[in-house]
């Protein structure tokens, strides 16, 4: 009789929580169980560890086997405990002899023995260096397990291979991992390709120098499409934290990571016809839907009044909190969403309301069951509301400046300024952190007054005209918000022309 106790983490949350594979291989008629709350695929593991260890010249211990994966209250899912069952059977039955000291190992077995990748390596890694557990992860694995930093991590091929490397004498020697901070990044769409919209440029700096959500109304081919595809061309690289934290969520969710685009904002842009759950997050196992896979970067929501109802609604808690609790009969999990939200939309159905050149042929009765799907709650929550017209045959026929510069340099003092002074961008400033950085000229204070009366502004619309003329006045580096710097902002707040 004999026992073995391997470590791995599995995929629920984003706390990686550890777990405890214990063999015990005793006398008796042959069995194989595994317990410890395990889902069809894990189960399934019994077949490939036996193939896997008979065709790898290793001989399947005879007798009762017993597999628990503690603790037990935790769904365990994905093939990567089978490379930890096998390594466990192997040191169980004494084909392999006990490491010294604690590690961890991940992989998926082929019935050859070969080490196949398995989805969510990042976030493992990340809590194994924590932990200073060395790893065993298949070869495939290596990049993302390398944008970890983990500093101790063995990539093997197959079975025989990650048997030998847990047998050797030094177990911490392991390749070097960093940050890959050398690698170019993808290139994204600049700003200067734009024609004209100038109106809608200076509301791109605005949002990305205050990380302010925004909204485009205009006809259909006016440019809102491209103009939101440059914001995150705007927005300054991801400090190395905030890069993990994306990176693990985007673990947890099973995405592939890319090593140029490590330090790159997330530009999400789901289809309208994207139900709930896949905006918000859910399903039977958690995952993280689309405002968390946004977190740190940009959620482009195109067609706005196309979307379904609950999920814009969906969208007022986590634009005020910057996070989702997702609540399930068996589990509850709160995730990040600080997420940029850029909309846009037509103005009737049609798409020409106020346009120049083309009548629009709706009713009025037809305009406004289309507003309606965009609730009063919802456009409160919103920043800026900006009129994108089209631009004329005249000014597309000019030909784009390609040495013109992008304003990315404005954009990032702006930030550094805010950080250094209140440690957060004025989008996220709090009401009380508004009033201790959001200094008055006498004549602003009246035009406030005033706008308040005639535009009937809610206390939410006053919070975020302030954060807009802040963000407006740290462009234009001014300590206190002059009278141009928020009428900037109250017309950029105001309701738009045929809205």
């Amino acid at each position: 009789m004999s026992l073995a106790r391997i470590l791995s983490r599995t995929q629920l949350g984003l706390e990686a929580p550890l777990v405890q594979v214990e063999l015990h291989v005793g006398r008796g008629l042959p069995h194989f169980a595994i317990v410890g709350l395990p889902a069809p695929v894990v189960r399934e593991s019994r077949e490939r560890v036996r193939a896997a260890l008979v065709n790898s010249g290793y001989e399947f211990p005879p007798g009762r086997i017993t597999v628990n994966l503690a603790p037990v209250e935790l769904q365990k899912q994905g093939g990567r405990f089978d490379l930890p069952i096998a390594l466990g059977l192997l040191v169980a039955s004494g084909q392999l002899a006990a490491p010294h000291s604690a590690f961890e190992c991940y992989g998926e077995l082929g019935l050859a023995g070969e080490l196949r990748p398995v989805s969510g390596l990042f976030l493992a890694a990340v809590c194994a260096s924590r932990a200073g557990h060395p790893l065993i992860i298949p070869s495939a694995n290596g990049e993302e397990v390398a944008l970890s930093g983990h500093p101790a991590a063995f990539g093997a091929s197959s079975l025989r291979d990650a048997a030998g490397r847990l047998s050797a004498p030094d177990l911490a020697r392991a390749m070097r991992s960093a940050l890959p901070a050398h690698r170019s990044m993808t290139r994204r769409a600049p700003m200067s390709e734009v024609v004209g919209h100038w109106q809608a440029k200076r509301a791109l700096v605005i949002a990305a120098a205050g990380g302010h959500s925004l909204l485009m109304v205009g006809p259909p081919g006016s440019g809102k499409s491209m103009l939101a595809a440059r914001l995150p061309s705007l927005l300054p690289p991801m400090s190395p934290s905030d890069a993990l934290e994306v990176a693990a969520i985007a673990s947890v969710a099973g995405a592939p990571l890319d090593a140029a685009r490590w330090t790159l904002r997330p530009f999400r842009a789901p289809h309208h016809t994207s139900s709930a759950q896949a905006i918000v997050g859910g399903g039977a196992a958690i995952r993280p839907g689309e405002i968390s896979l946004a977190h740190r970067g940009v959620l482009f929501l195109d067609e706005l009044p196309e979307f379904d109802r609950r999920v814009l609604e969906s969208l007022r808690e986590p634009l005020e909190t910057g996070t989702i609790t997702i609540a399930r009969t068996g589990a509850r999990l709160e995730l990040p969403a600080r997420f940029q939200l850029i909309a846009a939309m037509n103005p009737c159905p049609c798409g020409y309301l106020g346009d120049a050149v083309q009548a629009c042929a709706c009713s009025p009765a037809r305009i406004e069951r289309y507003r309606a799907r965009i609730s009063g709650p919802l456009l409160d929550r919103i920043d800026m509301r900006i009129h994108v017209p089209r631009v004329s045959a005249q000014e597309l026929t000019v030909r784009v400046d390609e040495n013109a510069s992008d304003p990315i340099a404005e954009v990032e003092v702006a930030r550094s300024r805010r950080l250094q002074r209140s440690g957060a961008i004025s989008a996220h400033l709090s009401a009380d952190e508004l009033q201790r950085c959001c200094a008055l000229a006498p004549s602003s204070q009246e035009l406030l007054r005033r706008s308040c009366e005639q535009l009937k502004l809610s206390g939410r619309g006053v919070h975020r005209v302030l954060a807009l003329g802040r963000t407006i006045a740290d462009l234009a580096d001014s300590d206190a918000i002059e009278a141009p710097h928020l009428a900037e902002a109250i017309q950029l707040r105001r309701s738009l022309p045929h809205f």
